[in-house]
């Protein structure tokens, strides 16, 4: 039986943070003032092991989960990552098994990867510019590393979208250059809007680059934008094409909400459930994990959690973007 929520929505899709480290300091994520050499990470006995999270996993596929990706953090920082994914697979041949990296680490473990039966990966890159990627990055890391990867995945025959978070007057004039770097290449591309996440990244909606105003610049230099169908009613991401058949995505959390359709929650790397990416609000379930619950009983705690789920945040930022909110480092994105 499919587990709904309060407003009948499914939960359908899991993102699994296997870590709350990374390799980057991104401004609009794990800010450097707030995430430096003081910080203190989730200690590894907090940590969640890889048998637990295939235990969430095997007990939610009978009730329609279909796809999980895997996030931190930065998850490729997660020693042997891929026997996770080789374990997960062996959970079922059809489940979508996805991987959020900002790409650094990916080429390195490629090959073990897509042998263990990765089906696709999502490649964080906001700009090609160097001064700008390493700005907005904070790091010393060169975009050419991530481009080195994206090649040897394309050559894999792995499926891969690339996501840009675009911020105003900061690199919103890396879009058509993003554009005309992938397109060739057959490669989508996913505008993000720069979104309210955690408490730390100063988010302030004067430096949001609207969906909308983002089409219009597109459609000066390729020319009108075709809307595609969406696969499913709970995908993030309305997508368009180009005349030449590029895929151009867009993900508008801030002008164009889709709260409505959300179908996801999300397994922190310490075993909480979040039902939002907004909220600060942690459902433990690591502590049945480690009492040997079993897959009904840990099915039945998390559809005890979803039933309740009445998150609309984006649908009401206007009167609660001051909130707490967990920080997406933790959490996945």
């Amino acid at each position: 039986m499919v587990m709904d929520d309060i407003y009948h929505r499914p939960l359908l899709d899991l993102r699994i943070s296997v870590t709350d480290r990374c390799n980057m300091r991104c401004r609009y994520c794990m800010p450097r003032e707030h995430f430096d050499d003081n910080h203190e990470f989730l200690p590894k006995d907090d940590i969640l092991r890889f048998e637990e999270i295939v235990r969430v996993v095997k007990a939610l596929i009978p009730h329609g989960l279909r796809k999980v990706r895997l996030t931190g953090g930065e998850p490729l920082l997660r020693r042997d990552l891929d026997e996770l994914v080789r374990q997960l697979r062996a959970c079922s041949e059809d489940l979508d098994i996805a991987i959020t990296t900002n790409g650094l680490l990916l080429k390195k473990h490629l090959s073990t990867l897509h042998g263990a039966g990765l089906s696709r990966v999502t490649i964080s890159l906001d700009a090609l510019d160097e001064s700008i990627y390493k700005s907005m990055g904070d790091t010393e890391a060169s975009p050419t590393v991530v481009l080195d990867a994206i090649d040897a995945a394309h050559n894999f025959g792995l499926p891969i979208k690339i996501n840009a978070v675009i911020k105003k007057d900061v690199n919103d004039n890396q879009i058509l250059d993003l554009i005309n770097w992938f397109g060739p290449r057959s490669i989508p591309v996913r505008f993000i809007e720069y979104m309210d996440v955690g408490s730390t990244n100063d988010w302030n909606l004067e430096h949001v680059v609207s969906a909308e105003s983002m089409r219009r610049t597109i459609e000066q230099h390729f020319g009108a934008l075709q809307a595609n169908q969406p696969n499913h009613a709970s995908d993030v991401a309305k997508v368009y094409s180009t005349t030449s058949g590029w895929k151009i995505g867009f993900i508008e959390s801030i002008t164009n909400p889709f709260c409505g359709d959300c179908s996801r929650a999300r397994l922190s790397a310490n075993g909480s459930i979040y039902t939002c990416l907004f909220t600060d609000k942690a459902h433990d379930i690591r502590g049945i994990l480690r009492m040997d619950a079993s897959e009904g009983e840990i099915a039945e705690a998390i559809r005890s959690i979803w039933s309740q789920r009445n998150d609309r945040y984006s649908e009401k930022r206007s009167n609660q973007s001051k909130k707490a909110k967990v920080e997406m480092s933790y959490i996945g994105g």
